[in-house]
């Protein structure tokens, strides 16, 4: 959906440094790198959303691919925006949905949901590129344990402005005057943005928390200057523009409204109680997630019961944010 021409500011004003730049580490979920950037020691959250993995960009030789078999989430919903190639999602609500380029996965995990990220068998006779964002958005506690959901937004549904050298695309949540069709529970934004060689854009001020992704180019805030795989945290309440550089730039823009309070984080779970972590290991062990339709043969077993943690949340324990 294109948005009616929107008037981006024409220069900056009181813009102020970043709060803090996070530096993403490099993680191997079974053959392909990824590069995390949330959670972080510095921060946990930024706003509601609490796992933020770079996936590639790679490329899987031909008879390959990923392959990210059944396992389980609580306390979240998973959030798949690729740039360059195919992922096929399957869940245990019979959700079988391949995603490209510019769609929306939404997954709402609440009391429980498993699922599965492979590339599918029909694509594998040739290479695949995979270059995307993985993201965990966590739940307030009152929508911790909403039934589980699953929904998908083709990139034609999405809002989107050009003008003034920015193509922007409203991944999620409200900004810039617009509002995405993915269902959320807390106030927040998720956008995805391409500045042309000295474009500007002012960040949404209704958010009290707000960070950006730099994934290509260059982009200057007040005068400092930050290159690609850094996420930039923003001081709450300030106005602020971004600059792009002479190349232009590519970022993701995301916050929100502050959590209702700390999460627990271990493997693919999220909560606000440690005694509901114990019981979404006791749940996977017991079988009660349910199977995913189509994927039945393999599943992912808890991290203490194999000899290594792997494969898409990498395990993180309880109260630290570190992995």
């Amino acid at each position: 959906m294109n948005s009616q021409p929107h008037d981006f500011p024409t220069k900056s004003s009181n813009a102020h440094h970043v709060e803090a730049v996070l530096l993403p580490r490099a993680h191997d979920i079974g053959g392909f790198e990824v590069r995390r950037a949330l959670p972080a020691r510095e921060r946990q959250m930024i706003g509601p959303f609490i796992f933020f993995d770079q996936m590639g960009p790679g490329e899987f030789l031909a008879g390959r691919g990923l392959d990210v078999r059944p396992h389980p989430h609580i306390g979240l919903a998973t959030v798949t925006y690729l740039f360059e190639g195919e992922i096929l999602h399957r869940d245990s609500l019979g959700s079988r949905q391949p995603v490209v380029p510019g769609d929306v996965n939404w997954m709402t995990a609440g009391r429980g949901i498993a699922h599965s990220e492979r590339t599918d068998q029909g694509l594998r006779h040739q290479n695949n590129r995979l270059f995307g964002i993985q993201s965990w958005v966590a739940l307030p506690k009152a929508a911790e344990e909403t039934a589980p959901a699953f929904a998908h937004h083709p990139a034609a549904s999405l809002p989107l402005i050009e003008d003034a050298g920015v193509r922007l695309r409203l991944i999620a949540g409200t900004g810039w005057g617009l509002t995405a069709p993915a269902t959320v529970a807390s106030p927040l934004f998720y956008a995805d943005a391409t500045l042309a060689p000295g474009a500007i854009l002012e960040l949404p001020d209704e958010h009290e928390e707000r960070a950006v992704y730099v994934l290509f180019g260059e982009v200057d805030v007040a005068g400092d200057r930050f290159e690609p795989g850094r996420m930039l945290v923003f001081r709450a309440g300030d106005r602020l523009a971004l600059h792009s550089g002479r190349q232009g730039a590519r970022i993701l823009l995301l916050g929100g409204a502050v959590m209702d309070g700390p999460r627990h984080l271990f493997w693919n779970f999220v909560s606000s109680s440690r005694e509901r972590i114990e019981q979404a290991k006791a749940d996977w062990k017991a079988g009660i997630f349910g199977k995913v339709p189509g994927d039945e043969a393999e599943f992912i077993p808890l991290p203490e019961e194999r000899p290594s943690a792997s494969v898409e949340g990498q395990q993180i324990s309880s109260g630290s944010p570190t992995s």
